[in-house]
């Protein structure tokens, strides 16, 4: 699988940490950035995950914020994305499986390491379900 990773200057820690997982895990990262604890606005990077993943069929994302919540609704903004904001495993597990997200969202003030990790195997576990799912995902799209 290929992700795009960013974060804003509140997740650098985790989002590195991130990326040399998902690289552990025999995945494709592109990292886009920032590379420094330098003040920048999340919406930017939510923006930059969300477009590369709609140009590219079959790519995921994953965005960290201090909190996940701006990311997780700047990227939300563009249509066809279904950006999903996971605290634990379960709400990763859901948000694949029932929700056909296609970006992972999570807060590094929020979120250890260890947590962040069993999140990312949650996601990487899922599948969309489909079924019953499939019209409530499309009805997100208006």
């Amino acid at each position: 699988m290929k992700f795009f990773v960013a974060t804003d200057h509140a997740g650098i820690e985790l989002k590195d940490y991130t990326v040399e997982l998902l690289k552990e895990k025999g995945h494709e990262v592109v990292d886009l950035g920032p590379y420094s604890r330098d003040r920048v606005d999340y919406p930017d990077y939510a923006h930059k995950v969300a477009t590369s993943v709609l140009a590219e069929d079959g790519t995921q994302g994953v965005l960290i914020c201090g909190s996940g919540i701006g990311m997780s609704m700047a990227a939300n903004r563009h249509e066809g994305i279904r950006a999903a904001l996971c605290h634990d495993a379960y709400t990763a597990t859901v948000a694949r499986g029932h929700n056909d997200a296609n970006i992972l969202c999570f807060g590094e003030r929020i979120v250890g390491k260890g947590v962040a990790e069993s999140i990312i195997d949650a996601w990487l576990a899922g599948n969309f379900e489909g079924g019953r799912h499939s019209g409530r995902v499309k009805k997100i799209e208006l």
